[in-house]
């Protein structure tokens, strides 16, 4: 039988595993692209704020476009969406850029992590919310947020809750002489008195509220937000701990009279450490206004650790009028120290997980 002369048609070409045509690098402008603020962010779905502060403003569902790799989106991101962005159920949007942050707040699970964690981005001003008893607060871990705020360009506001259960005066006249404004705030027959005080403080900002579980945080959340129910807890009576009741990081704005800047909150989980790893021991001095000052009378290449020759911030410590100052002073140097030694290695593991306040588990 003669064979027939083959075509095209008995050509047969396998395509590779990526293709036959190649994968252009040349990614799309958005020109048309939608601006939007990033308010909450749900295992993979990020609800944004579309044309926010505009008559246009609207709610919407997006996911993180592809090109964005592992550039990380947080809560207070600015974003450029295209897509579906109509915020009608069941439309998806998609972020495809992310506008350069004014400020990026950042922590680490302890101070040995190479590995740093967005929290925030774009907020004015940090506020530690601090519990005066039930549980007991923690200046270590004050110091260490009041670090890496400055460290993050961003204002630092230290605001105690439960004055109805100890006295706010040790810890005020601890902070107050550092550049840290403070806030005191009490229970009575269910108002919480302060709260205009706060109110005040955050008036037009964007502020993220940092602090251990059961110090109040969500509480004060939702007196400034009445509609915001976000969850509140109790505190252990046998672990002196809070108990983790908000999951998730998420920005919510204050209600304000019309025509007001607007004032957001930014409302995060319950803490139990907060490491420094991305905190350069050059810049910890930023974080204690009144130690840098002294510092600059140190000899060159000083270290300003305890066993530091002629280090001027001992001779500030000896030089203190009273007994009341001197004992400050000490403590405030003290916990300089703790960080800085931390932060350098040099203590050892129990000493750091008991000093630094960077033991427990990061949520």
């Amino acid at each position: 039988m003669a064979r027939r002369p083959l075509d095209e048609s008995d050509v047969r070409i396998r395509p590779g595993r990526r293709g036959s045509r190649p994968r252009t690098k040349t990614r799309p402008e958005h020109a048309d692209a939608e601006s939007a603020l990033v308010t909450g962010v749900d295992r993979g779905r990020y609800t944004v704020l579309v044309d926010a502060g505009s008559p246009q403003e609207r709610r919407a569902i997006a996911m993180k476009a592809r090109e964005l790799g592992r550039d990380r989106v947080v809560p207070g991101d600015r974003v450029d969406l295209v897509g579906d962005t109509s915020g009608a159920d069941g439309s998806l949007a998609r972020i495809v850029r992310i506008t350069e942050r004014t400020t990026v707040l950042r922590r680490t699970a302890d101070d040995t992590d190479p590995v740093e964690r967005v929290i925030v981005a774009n907020a004015d001003q940090l506020v530690i919310v601090t519990a005066l008893a039930d549980p007991e607060p923690r200046t270590r871990m004050i110091d260490r947020c009041v670090a890496a705020a400055y460290d993050a360009g961003m204002d630092a506001l230290l605001a105690l809750t439960k004055a109805d259960l100890a006295d706010s005066a040790e810890l005020v006249a601890m902070y107050e002489p550092i550049g840290v404004k403070v806030v005191v705030t009490s229970r009575s027959d269910g108002d919480i008195h302060g709260l205009d005080l706060l109110r005040e403080a955050l008036a037009g900002r964007t502020s993220v509220l940092v602090g251990h579980s059961g110090v109040g945080k969500s509480t004060l959340v939702n007196a400034l937000v009445p509609d915001a129910y976000r969850a509140v807890g109790v505190v252990n009576d046998v672990t002196g701990r809070g108990r983790h009741t908000s999951t998730s990081a998420v920005a919510l704005r204050v209600p304000e009279p019309a025509g007001t800047p607007a004032t957001w909150v930014i409302d995060t989980p319950g803490v139990r450490s907060f490491g420094l790893a991305h905190v350069t021991p050059e810049n910890l001095l930023r974080a204690f206004a009144d130690l840098s000052e002294v510092a600059q009378e140190c000899p060159r290449g000083c270290t300003h650790t305890a066993d530091a020759p002629d280090c001027a911030l001992d001779e500030w410590v000896a030089a203190a009028p009273d007994d009341t100052v001197r004992a400050a002073r000490a403590a405030r140097l003290g916990s300089f120290r703790r960080l800085l030694a931390s932060r350098t290695g040099t203590l050892d593991a129990d000493t750091r997980g008991a000093d630094s306040d960077t033991s427990g588990s990061a949520p």
